[in-house]
């Protein structure tokens, strides 16, 4: 994407180390989990590459049809696990701002800058809406809430439940907060991708 070269560093670091994470979660005992860990690592580690400033690494002409066709791949995936559960809605905008972007780096001539007078595409400006608000929604959703009967607060996030043996239950790479943390550092990155077409 075209930008300054420090925040494309920033979101190359960002994208690369929530995509190591996600690789992380796919060790995870819990199939769901895993299977949502391995589109949410592509998407990282796919964003990575895309963020890496022009002026650094210019991909050649090709590689933008091939991340439009594995995107648009990973988007069918989702929708097709959408059955199952509608968080792979989500997945699924995002494969769909990914063949977005590939497309329009694909078509824009080289090292243009900005939208041109004719301002945000519609496309992009959903894109941005929904990005957004599913930022601010998972920041919310991060707030620490009260202990709840049976739990112990966790630092940074909802209370985990504890069994018998005083040991809580999930590992670290199942604990919804860190996983909403993924997807929130993911959802930003989007935006700011977005935001420099």
């Amino acid at each position: 994407m075209h930008g300054p070269a420090s925040s494309g560093w920033l979101l190359v670091a960002l994208c690369a180390a929530t995509g190591a994470y996600c690789l992380l979660r796919m060790r995870s005992s819990v199939e769901e989990q895993r299977r949502a860990a391995g589109g949410e690592a592509l998407m990282g580690f796919g964003m990575a590459a895309m963020a890496v400033p022009a002026a650094v690494f210019t991909p050649p002409r090709w590689a933008w049809p091939v991340y439009a066709v594995v995107f648009g791949a990973a988007g069918l995936r989702a929708l097709w696990a959408a059955r199952s559960g509608r968080h792979h809605l989500h997945h699924l905008v995002g494969a769909a701002a990914m063949v977005h972007m590939a497309v329009a780096m694909a078509v824009s001539p080289a090292h243009a800058h900005g939208h041109g007078p004719s301002g945000v595409p519609i496309l992009t400006g959903l894109l941005l809406l929904y990005f957004t608000g599913y930022v601010l929604l998972t920041g919310v959703r991060l707030i620490p809430v009260a202990a709840v009967a049976g739990g112990v607060p966790t630092a940074g996030g909802p209370p985990t439940a504890v069994p018998a043996g005083g040991v809580p239950a999930a590992g670290w790479g199942d604990r919804p907060e860190l996983a909403r943390a993924c997807r929130l550092s993911m959802g930003i990155a989007m935006l700011a991708m977005l935001l420099a077409m």
